[in-house]
């Protein structure tokens, strides 16, 4: 594990200024996200949930999708993500699809679980098959689906990813 630099501080001090900034501004809950790169900050993000009614927009996501789009790319590759809190199970599979290098956080998931923001539920059904998870979850038209998967993988213009 590399050392704390007082740069990392300065990253995670931000990170939780947007968290705080945008809590009391009612944006959502209290969470903030900066991504940087080459010691720059790309993307910055605030949870958003109830100001936008987009489930999806933590501030992890939010600060990705933003990063991605100032950079014009699909990959933070060597990108360092910084967040008031641990990832949830979705943030962590997007800073994951992002292929963000390193994560430092601030408060744990049981911080976030003690004021309300639970996500064991979450990772507990992740690791069950899909019979037993609470939301029924079926395979339907999977040939067809199956086609375009195939003609993707004969695509000679895609982009893999």
């Amino acid at each position: 594990m590399a050392a704390t630099s007082d740069d990392d501080v300065t990253f995670m001090r931000r990170a939780i200024a947007l968290s705080r900034t945008h809590m009391a501004a009612g944006d959502g809950g209290p969470f903030g996200a900066v991504i940087v790169l080459d010691g720059a900050i790309v993307g910055e993000g605030w949870n958003q949930v109830t100001s936008t009614n987009d489930p999806t927009a933590h501030a992890e996501v939010v600060a990705i999708r933003e990063a991605c789009r100032r950079l014009g790319r699909f990959s933070l590759e060597g990108a360092t993500l910084y967040t008031s809190c641990e990832p949830c199970p979705m943030c962590l599979s997007a800073t994951y699809w992002a292929r963000i290098s390193r994560i430092h956080y601030g408060n744990t998931a049981a911080d976030a679980a003690a004021i309300g923001f639970d996500d064991a539920f979450l990772y507990r059904e992740v690791a069950l098959p899909l019979t037993a998870r609470s939301v029924p979850t079926t395979q339907l038209l999977g040939s067809e689906a199956k086609a375009v998967f195939h003609e993707w993988d004969a695509k000679p213009d895609k982009v893999p990813y």
